[in-house]
């Protein structure tokens, strides 16, 4: 019977390579913001030289590498990983969530909505559950989708089928995956963009990576159901100075209406759920 051999574990020397050409440095553009020799850091590519805890630490900085993938360096040059990931709900983030509530008690009446570095829905305001609940996802495969904010986007049988300015919308969010997956941002990255591009009428060309084009600080949104025609431009943010991988790769998208008739309909659905609540 054969068994396939194990694949090796890369060296901390084409680790570093590979996170240097992805953030496009030359050997001596890296040794000199890193406060050492081209000579020193052409034996750590090579494997020539191991090199400290500190200096693995001290590169990995320069190449703004995710905390994630640091571990995965730190683990090659023969050291203990020292960044956790917790899950959000754990006790010891309790403290994380509360300022992500606050965060979101805010942005009302308007939606604001928190994801995970997969893009997954982790938590959202009151705005957001009124708002969305005027565009019903019906279908089974819809509502899983709708746990996923690019799953959510892409698939016809979920929000995709309300969002007006489907394209202009969903364009820039597909160049953001081709960067996480080049980027080394998200683990998830590519196999979810390859996901995506399966879904029909996606076009062709947004499978060509656009390394140039830069995620609008404001996307706007479009949505039509039935009578209810709605408009909106949102932010996405990430937490700064992060601990922890869980941190990392958080994100806080913030919904604002761009027009009277959306600002009104926000405002009209949170006096009503006031009303239910009282």
């Amino acid at each position: 019977m054969h068994i396939p051999a194990a694949q090796p574990r890369p060296s901390f020397g084409s680790l570093l390579r590979h996170w240097r050409l992805v953030r496009r440095m030359s050997q001596l553009a890296l040794a000199t913001e890193a406060e050492i020799s081209g000579r020193h850091l052409s034996f750590l590519e090579t494997g020539r030289a191991r090199p400290s805890r500190e200096m693995v630490r001290q590169l990995a900085t320069v190449l703004d590498v995710p905390l994630a993938e640091r571990n995965t360096l730190l683990v090659a040059a023969g050291y203990a990983p020292v960044y956790g990931e917790r899950a959000l709900s754990a006790p010891e983030l309790e403290h994380v969530r509360r300022a992500l509530e606050f965060i979101l008690e805010q942005q009302e009446p308007y939606p604001a909505i928190v994801f995970d570095g997969e893009w997954n829905l982790l938590m959202g305001n009151d705005g957001a559950k009124g708002i969305f609940s005027l565009f019903p996802i019906v279908s089974p495969a819809g509502r899983k989708a709708a746990r996923n904010a690019m799953r959510t986007i892409f698939p016809p049988g979920a929000l995709r089928q309300f969002i007006v300015n489907w394209e202009e919308f969903a364009g820039p969010l597909l160049q953001a995956l081709h960067r996480e997956a080049a980027d080394g941002v998200n683990g998830t990255a590519a196999r979810l963009r390859d996901e995506l591009l399966t879904y029909p009428d996606v076009p062709a060309r947004w499978k060509v990576p656009e390394p140039l084009s830069a995620l609008p600080p404001l996307l706007t949104m479009r949505l039509k159901h039935d009578d209810v025609s709605l408009a909106f431009f949102s932010t996405l943010a990430m937490r700064a100075m992060p601990r922890g991988i869980t941190l990392q790769q958080l994100r806080i998208e913030c919904v604002y209406p761009a027009d009277t008739l959306t600002d009104e309909a926000a405002r009209r659905l949170a006096m009503a759920a006031s009303r239910n609540d009282g």
